[in-house]
């Protein structure tokens, strides 16, 4: 292994004083350290980075190769594959996305692969909640990755630096977090400053050096081997090691970083410490709101300061006890619990660390606080003081652990009515539609009034929904809902569609609605249908109850979702699965998703002098849910209401008696689109017309077109279709012609392949 040589950093170098976020921050300093890869996938608040990066990237600004993942478990996968191929690696993530990947951290430590993630601190589910806490951070504790931490906007930029020279050190090789608040830092901006030239940071990471690599065929090595006892205890005393190493080396690092920046950090900031005789401990943003409070007070005389450790991981005992040796009464402030445990995990670490000093009569109290994002104001901070005052005066603590902040309910002051009144029986049939089974037996014929003449049926959901002008979320639903008789149980995975109709305490649902994780609702639904049939075999329900089962999904849910979808439907439960196609991620702000077709302006597939738009076609899920061999899948769109309403029916007979049934409809989003709210209808027919998006069925595996543009004489051009969209404008152009030869070409191939199956029942 080739021993790295201790690096001297330059002197004070030029800088530039800015006012930017902390994800733009994060962008800045990913940028001028000019990662190899990034794997990434959307989540709020963390995605603003990745498309930051994606901008610079089509501007030239970077050479960081940026990969789209499937979900953050494909994420971290891809991360750490990159990893072991010697180079410098990048990810960013928040909340569930974190979690989703998590099983992936350990194995990354453990095999000693440095990386940089920023995890933009946010609150775990459940219930849905896309605002700042620490809950998702504390479950890194325990993953032997380093953790730093980023008060404001200028430490996210530094940290990121800092990180990338710590982990690589030779003693450490760990994989390093930069963990910082959601909103309060990400998207807050703040007074910063940054370096003039990349070359600066380029010179204090300096060169990479590899312990080994996967990309070396004359030196083959094997990369997480299967190791028994004794081994394994072995390998965690080296991780075990490491982190000490990593211990000795953050002040020597602190302290070079601090020679060409001019900003010293260390690994616990104490603010007026020297002589303090109460103090908060509190993480990353409001120690800043803290440090204001403790100069009111030293005004009037009262002796306090403010702890805020810059590094968790490894947790920096000693530095907590030398700061609180003197201190008679200390407040812990933290943003997530430790359920069960009587405080969080940071209280119970600062305790074991006193401990250790015998000398210590430090009082401890622990209060959570700001749990989903709640603010935490001047006057949260006085009331941690005066606890920290009061068990000071008194010597003892009276209440050790409790919430800070919870606002109880007051029935006299409930609303009179939270929900809509749910639906009766009646109003869910209409006995118009019926469904006979044809006599050979290869398919189903529907008896089905105009879509017009039921336009009278109560609504599963109501008006009141939050969705953007211009929408085909809720007139495509309400479309296939049209075409379903009878009672219904929905599963709404994490989308616009969830996000726009549950705003607690409020519904926009009129029948049961269930919300579970962007990746696996189909498991979830799944679950319900097979208990449902249970409980009905046992008798514990009212025989003959009939319940159609709905999985509503989108905004790229059939990404990360795939593989629980694909295990449903060859379990082939008995429920429809409706995935809305807007051909991105608008529930997190436009990125693209693999819905999304080529060359398709999205925010993580900018257009610029280095980058035109999406680099690879879009996903064909009806194709691959009908590779599952399930009774039916269909694709349908807003604006040909009778067709969906015939095939809505058809996938509930299906869903009844067979099986799974999955349909794709294409749904007009202006926002994503940048098209006018009202030509919505006009662009989804265009996209039928011109055959990127054909309307057909697949019944016991043979397929039929049900609208055929050619046989109408209605087939326009693709390009006819991209004019229509401010996202596909810039590919009209003559410099891009390449990608739009692509894009027709595909588009007509998968056509032609269409049809083709379409006049063979082999096919």
């Amino acid at each position: 292994m080739v021993q790295a040589q201790e690096k001297k950093p330059r002197q004070a170098a030029a800088q530039v004083s800015d006012f930017k976020s902390g994800n733009e921050m994060a962008a800045l300093s990913a940028k001028q350290i000019n990662f190899h890869v990034m794997g990434y996938y959307p989540i709020t608040p963390s995605t603003e980075i990745a498309e930051l990066l994606d901008q610079m990237k089509a501007d030239g600004e970077h050479q960081i190769a940026m990969i789209p993942a499937d979900g953050e478990h494909g994420a971290a996968g891809l991360c750490y594959g990159a990893s072991t191929g010697g180079g410098r690696v990048f990810n960013a993530t928040s909340s569930q996305g974190l979690l989703y990947s998590l099983e992936q951290l350990p194995v990354q430590s453990a095999t000693r692969f440095p990386m940089v993630l920023d995890l933009v601190t946010r609150s775990v589910n459940g219930p849905l909640n896309i605002r700042g806490d620490h809950s998702d951070l504390y479950f890194t504790l325990n993953t032997g990755w380093i953790i730093l931490l980023a008060r404001e906007p200028q430490a996210v930029y530094d940290m990121n630096i800092i990180a990338v020279r710590l982990g690589e050190r030779p003693e450490v090789r760990l994989p390093v977090i930069v963990a910082y608040d959601g909103f309060f830092t990400s998207h807050q901006s703040r007074r910063v400053n940054y370096f003039e030239d990349d070359q600066t940071v380029q010179e204090f990471i300096g060169p990479m050096t590899e312990a080994l690599t996967a990309l070396d065929p004359r030196h083959p090595v094997t990369i997480g081997p299967y190791m028994n006892d004794p081994d394994l205890i072995n390998n965690k005393y080296q991780l075990k090691l490491a982190m000490e190493a990593a211990q000795l080396a953050v002040p020597k690092v602190f302290a070079e970083y601090a020679a060409i920046s001019g900003r010293h950090y260390a690994p616990v900031d104490l603010y007026c410490m020297e002589d303090a005789d109460v103090a908060v401990l509190l993480l990353n943003s409001a120690a800043e709101t803290a440090k204001d409070v403790a100069d009111r007070l030293r005004e009037q005389g009262v002796r306090a300061g403010v702890v805020s450790p810059n590094v968790i991981r490894p947790f920096p005992a000693q530095e907590l006890r030398d700061a609180l040796r003197n201190v008679r009464a200390l407040v812990i402030g933290e943003r997530a619990d430790a359920y069960g445990a009587h405080g969080g995990n940071i209280t119970h670490e600062v305790k074991s660390a006193l401990k250790e000093d015998p000398e210590n009569q430090t009082l401890c109290l622990t209060r959570i606080y700001g749990l989903g994002g709640k603010d935490f104001y001047d006057e949260d901070a006085e009331h941690f003081f005066g606890l920290a005052l009061a068990a000071a005066d008194s010597g003892r603590v009276d209440e050790p652990f409790d919430y800070h902040g919870v606002t109880p309910g007051d029935p006299t002051m409930a609303p009179a009515k939270l929900g809509l009144p749910p639906l009766r029986k009646e109003e869910t049939v209409t006995g118009l539609i019926k469904v006979h089974v044809d006599e050979d037996g290869d398919g189903l014929r529907v008896e089905a009034p105009p879509a017009w003449q039921l336009v009278t049926r109560a609504k599963r959901f109501a008006p009141g929904h939050g969705a953007c002008p211009g929408c085909g979320i809720f007139p495509a639903l309400d479309q296939f809902f049209k075409g379903i008789e009878g009672d219904v149980v929905v599963l709404y995975q994490t989308g616009c569609a969830m996000v726009v109709t549950t705003g607690y305490p409020y519904s926009s649902h009129r029948v049961t609605y269930i919300h579970n994780l962007f990746q696996n609702g189909a498991s979830t639904l799944g679950g319900l249908v097979e208990m449902f049939h249970e409980r009905l075999r046992r008798g514990e329900l009212p025989s003959g109850e009939e319940i159609t089962f709905v999985m509503v999904t989108g905004d790229g849910g059939m990404d990360i979702g795939m593989g629980a979808a694909i295990g449903a439907a060859l379990r082939n439960h008995h429920m429809i699965i409706v995935e809305y196609d807007n051909q991105g991620y608008m529930n997190t702000g436009s990125q693209l998703s693999y819905s999304t077709p080529l060359g398709h302006l999205t925010s993580t597939s900018h257009v610029g002098a280095a980058q035109t738009g999406k680099a690879f076609h879009h996903k064909d899920t009806p194709q691959i849910m009908a590779a599952t061999n399930i009774p039916y899948v269909f694709t349908a769109v807003e604006g040909f209401p009778d067709d969906l309403l015939i095939k809505a029916a058809k996938s509930q007979w299906y869903a009844r008696h067979l099986g799974m049934a999955y349909c794709k409809v294409l749904i007009s989003c202006p926002l994503n689109w940048r098209s006018e709210d009202k030509t919505g209808t006009d662009v989804v027919q265009a996209a039928v017309d011109c055959s990127f998006f054909p309307l057909y069925e697949i019944e016991r595996g043979i397929t039929r077109i049900t609208y055929d543009p050619d046989e109408l004489g209605r087939r326009i051009p693709a390009r006819s279709w991209l004019e229509m969209m401010g996202k596909t404008k810039h590919l009209i152009k003559p410099e891009n012609k390449a990608e739009l030869d692509a894009f027709e070409a595909e588009v007509n191939r998968r056509w032609e392949r269409l049809k083709a199956m379409h006049e063979s029942p082999l096919l």
